[in-house]
């Protein structure tokens, strides 16, 4: 499962077998195994280093405007793949985030091989969760998957503009 398949806005990614697809969470990491140091705990830590890393490099939060709906999308894209590796991929294995002249290009990290669930779901059955992987796709101006024997790294570009 080596290699790397990129998703648009309105592409998906075909599941490689019925594992992938369903999206029950991860077997536990063995003990001792885990993050490399840095990496942020959960997903409000994340949510907290890219705020750190917007204010710094990119604006002024806090200010009125379209500003604010570009921040929200960011820390939502955030917390959704933070989330889902903690979720479903078996712990977040590393986290970067940084502003390119493309926007804040975030790397999640975590140690499973399945692919994020990529099925549209019906808005009118009753079912909690599951929408992440779907807003990740649709607020991100480019989403990647690159598997690797241990895992895999979802780099998602979210346009700050």
């Amino acid at each position: 499962m080596n290699g790397e398949r990129e998703v648009l806005r309105d592409g998906a990614i075909p599941a490689d077998g019925p594992e992938e697809a369903v999206g029950r969470p991860a077997p536990e990491q063995p003990e001792g195994a885990g993050p490399d140091p840095g990496v942020p705990r959960n997903a409000a830590a994340a949510r907290d280093m890219v705020t750190r890393l917007l204010e710094t490099e990119f604006c002024v939060l806090g200010e009125e405007g379209p500003v604010d709906v570009v921040v929200a999308d960011a820390l939502l894209v955030t917390s959704e793949l933070v989330t889902n590796a903690v979720r479903h991929g078996g712990g977040l294995t590393g986290f970067t985030a940084e502003i390119t002249d493309d926007g804040l290009l975030l790397t999640v990290a975590d140690a499973s091989t399945r692919a994020p669930v990529t099925e549209e779901r019906d808005p009118a059955a009753a079912s909690v969760g599951g929408y992440g992987w779907l807003l990740v796709r649709r607020l991100a101006r480019r989403v990647s998957i690159t598997y690797l024997p241990d895992g895999k790294h979802i780099v998602a570009l979210v346009a700050l503009t």
